[in-house]
């Protein structure tokens, strides 16, 4: 290969770079992959920080489906990114799974029972929608069920479900799972195309903030 012909394959390499990044973040559009939220949202993040929040259900089989995956999309998630799980609440049985999710934050206890409440709803098909039930079922686990329920029933966890109901009210968002960006977008599998799409859309919407910025 001479001299003149490399150099020019390097210069042809360097033009396409950003003209398919710029492509590819051009495929994702505003009324058609994502939606601004029906109002700008309060975040908990500090500083530049920018949140990717998923609202999810245990309840819910695609959440299920696609719990794995997003452990691990948000380890790749860039320093500047907070990602943060809310149960959303639009029926009475997941205020209930919202109550337990809070409660096993504060007692530590939710690594044992994140997954565990996914597979015994959607593998073992439990009916898990009553604090009786869900109460049962954490005691199932080794948990104290009188320390745990005492918990549930505390002021730092009723204001987080509070805070839950507020924003599953608020965002826009009509079904689960759905990812909410800086408070300011939303987007979910059917607008994006699919799950991993889904993924895809919201790191182009980081992208577009951080330029925004």
């Amino acid at each position: 290969m001479t001299r003149s012909f490399r150099a020019l394959l390097l210069t042809t390499a360097a033009l396409l770079v950003p003209f398919s990044v710029s492509a590819d973040s051009a495929k994702y559009k505003e009324g058609e992959h994502y939606e601004p939220t029906s109002q700008r949202m309060a975040k908990n993040t500090s500083g530049e920080q920018i949140e990717v929040m998923e609202l999810f259900s245990y309840s819910c089989p695609h959440c299920f489906t696609l719990d794995s995956q997003i452990m691990q999309w948000k380890e790749t998630l860039p320093e500047n990114v907070k990602f943060t799980q809310v149960p959303a609440i639009f029926r009475d049985s997941w205020l209930q799974l919202a109550r337990v999710f809070y409660a096993s934050q504060v007692t530590g206890d939710f690594e044992k029972l994140h997954k565990a409440l996914f597979n015994a709803i959607h593998i073992d098909k439990r009916r898990l929608d009553t604090e009786e039930r869900l109460l049962d079922f954490v005691a199932e686990q080794g948990i104290d069920r009188d320390k745990f329920l005492e918990t549930m029933n505390s002021f730092t966890v009723k204001t987080n479900v509070k805070k839950a109901l507020v924003i599953s009210q608020t965002a826009g968002v009509s079904g689960v799972p759905s990812i909410i960006v800086d408070g300011r977008y939303h987007t979910d599998a059917p607008k994006a195309g699919s799950m991993t799409e889904m993924l895809n859309v919201v790191e182009h919407l980081i992208e577009k903030i951080e330029a925004e910025k």
